[in-house]
């Protein structure tokens, strides 16, 4: 007789469990905490210094005006996107706990 192996791994203690979903749910709050600081940097940011970004210019527009028409949108669909797939990616390897 040939020794084989478990095909499920030993069950996982409570502790150790317990553990990954706090560790899975802090990297989950760390993502979504620079992902909103980002967030606010390009609208609030754009809106609050548009005097100063309206110096610089981007496709021929003011910085400032070519943030509110487009760039502000655009980063937000980006950070939505971002999002989305870093969360997706940590919860496969949270191993679907979380």
């Amino acid at each position: 007789m040939s020794p084989t192996t478990p095909t499920d791994p030993l069950p996982s203690r409570p502790q150790d469990e317990a553990h990954a979903q706090a560790r899975h749910w802090q990297a989950t709050r760390r993502l979504t905490l620079v992902l909103l600081a980002l967030w606010l940097c390009t609208s609030f940011g754009t809106v609050y210094f548009a005097r100063e970004l309206a110096r610089f210019s981007l496709f021929g527009w003011p910085l400032s005006f070519y943030m509110a028409a487009q760039g502000a949108s655009l980063v937000s669909l980006a950070i939505i996107a971002f999002y989305a797939w870093r969360m997706r990616r940590l919860d496969r390897m949270a191993g679907g706990r979380a």
